[in-house]
């Protein structure tokens, strides 16, 4: 019982190294730059700020298709950072109905669609549609059995 009870203190007084504070950056960043408007009624806000290692942002944000039972809050804007490479990053976004769409010379592209599966989805779509019921049969078919 005593040797279990040592090696539990041991256990424990090991441990606590771990759970220790973690050394944490503790020079704050200025703030060269912030601006602010809104949210306003209307739904438009806007901000942007620049920091002083070099970061910067801006949105504006709006009332998309106001009044209408389509109507929904998009916002645009941008933001950079230094990565730790060096690198200066640069981002643009619009966010809206359509998602979070960003666009930066950094983002990964798809490779080009292969010619043959163009070819192949050209012959589709020139197929003719057919709608389909809710349970999913073709609207206008003979039904079978």
């Amino acid at each position: 019982m005593r040797t279990f009870l040592q090696a539990s203190l041991l256990a424990l007084v090991a441990g606590m190294g771990w759970a220790a504070p973690q050394q944490q950056y503790t020079t704050p960043v200025p703030i060269i730059s912030q601006s602010q408007d809104g949210p306003n009624p209307d739904g438009t806000y806007q901000f942007s700020y620049q920091s002083g290692d070099g970061t910067s942002a801006q949105e504006q944000g709006y009332l998309k298709n106001p009044g209408t039972p389509d109507e929904g809050q998009a916002a645009q804007g941008a933001f950079s950072y230094t990565a730790p490479d060096g690198q200066v990053i640069s981002l643009q976004y619009l966010s809206d109905d359509g998602g979070f769409q960003p666009q930066g010379a950094h983002l990964p592209t798809p490779p080009p669609i292969p010619p043959e599966i163009l070819r192949v989805l050209e012959i589709i779509n020139s197929q003719p549609q057919q709608d389909y019921d809710e349970r999913g049969f073709p609207i206008g078919a003979p039904r079978q059995g």
